[in-house]
């Protein structure tokens, strides 16, 4: 019965020691990566702070590039996004082409509304100047005849309305 159990715990032995088959180094940023797989080809040796038993042996070599590679992917890559360019450049031109639709539908709104301001109040004012009887109705809905201080205050309120919606 001892036998199993040596057995058993040297295979739990064996398979923790390949746990701690792991590299550690320190990246560009400067902070530290844990892995069990090797850093980088662009990190230098000097950042490697622990490998596992018989990896100090292991040279990393860099990349193969060939020198027709690295102009390929470049076209390809400049065409892709020009692609999404154009499609993104055509939505923000119908996007500014319906904010200027909507200012202008704005602008001739306003201008409308101002126009008719214009016309009441010039018919307001030439009431007022006409020098007739003018009523209106108060707050509670009673109708008040104007006197002279409110006829007053009423054409210089039409006055205000004119000189800002006749331009």
């Amino acid at each position: 019965m001892k036998m199993p159990r040596a057995l058993l715990l040297g295979l739990a032995l064996a398979a923790s020691s390949a746990a701690f088959a792991q590299y550690s180094w320190i990246d560009k940023d400067g902070r530290k990566v844990f892995s069990d797989r090797p850093p980088p080809a662009e990190v230098p040796q000097k950042n490697v702070l622990s490998q596992p038993r018989g990896g100090a042996s292991v040279v990393r070599a860099a990349p193969a590039v060939a020198p027709e590679a690295p102009a390929s992917p470049p076209v390809a890559a400049a065409s892709a996004p020009a692609g999404v360019d154009k499609a993104l450049e055509e939505k923000k031109k119908q996007a500014e082409a319906a904010e200027a639709a909507q200012k202008k539908a704005d602008e001739q709104r306003l201008a409308a509304a101002r126009a008719d301001n214009c016309k009441r109040a010039m018919n307001a004012k030439a009431t007022l100047d006409s020098g007739m009887r003018v009523a209106r109705l108060n707050d509670k809905g009673e109708r008040e005849v104007l006197d002279d201080t409110a006829r007053a205050a009423e054409q210089q309120r039409v006055q205000k309305i004119i000189a800002s919606d006749c331009k």
